[in-house]
């Protein structure tokens, strides 16, 4: 199957290592990946000038995640594109179950199942119990900003990511919405489970600059046309859905598709 995995970074080059290292281990072809570097001040360039390996592109200002995602899907001609944090590891060859999903479930936008939290557990060994308990299990029209696949003719459809810095990281909310809106098939399945540390760089961000968040929420549901009103019917129903997808998983499976590892402990959502 033909994909390119987009990788936007500013510092945190630990996080970056570990990822590309998961992703090489897993047999994903060095040639696959495009880390986009928007203007890290680490040892983030030197590392990839000793990768020639590793396809990169180098930003002189950070563009955002949406300016970043919206560079690396105008380069290649791959049927998908994966959009990915770097703060992630992977489950058993998460990219091939998830694209293999999308494949059989007929999904032109998929997203693995997701444990955020502390990486204090077997990933290789929870993901293949996992993998074989939740394979199946979907959630419909809806996927995460932290690893989602977007087969490319979607972008023929609806044009790129908006590249709005005021949005402050809510660019997958935005593409999420117009997606919905377009009628683009969508899920977030259980063929795959990945580690999320918890977005790396955006609390390192905020503690750099001393803000507790970027953007203005409201300023999204502006641009998405939503009122007051509007907002509060789409956070009610949001809260309803991802109830009622705990309680269904959880009665089928004793787990769900999105986790938080605490303390040792297993946290359901």
């Amino acid at each position: 199957m033909h994909y390119q995995i987009v990788i936007p970074v500013l510092n945190q080059l630990q996080y970056t290592q570990q990822c590309v290292d998961t992703l090489l281990a897993q047999g994903v072809a060095p040639g696959a990946l495009l880390i986009i570097d928007n203007g890290s001040s680490d040892g983030t360039p030197a590392w990839l000038d000793s990768r020639p390996d590793l396809p990169s592109l180098r930003n002189p200002v950070n563009l955002g995640c949406g300016g970043a995602w919206t560079q690396g899907a105008l380069v290649g001609d791959s049927e998908w594109v994966v959009l990915l944090n770097n703060d992630v590891v992977f489950g058993h060859d998460a990219i091939g179950r998830s694209l293999a999903a999308a494949e059989r479930l007929g999904l032109d936008v998929v997203s693995p199942a997701l444990v955020e939290g502390e990486l204090d557990y077997d990933l290789t060994a929870f993901s293949e119990r996992f993998g074989h308990e939740m394979t199946g299990q979907q959630r419909e029209n809806f996927f995460h900003g932290v690893c989602f696949a977007v087969r490319r003719q979607v972008f023929h459809r609806l044009g790129f990511f908006d590249t709005d810095r005021d949005l402050g990281g809510r660019e997958d909310t935005e593409f999420l919405f117009r997606c919905r809106r377009h009628g683009v098939a969508m899920a977030m399945v259980g063929d795959a489970v990945l580690h999320h540390y918890g977005s790396i760089t955006q609390k390192a961000m905020k503690l750099e600059q001393g803000v507790r968040e970027f953007g203005d929420h409201r300023y999204l549901y502006g641009k998405l046309g939503l009122g007051w009103l509007g907002r509060q019917r789409f956070k009610r129903e949001r809260r309803r859905q991802e109830r009622q997808w705990r309680n269904a998983e959880l009665a089928a499976h004793g787990m769900t598709l999105h986790m938080d590892r605490r303390g040792g402990d297993w946290v359901y959502r």
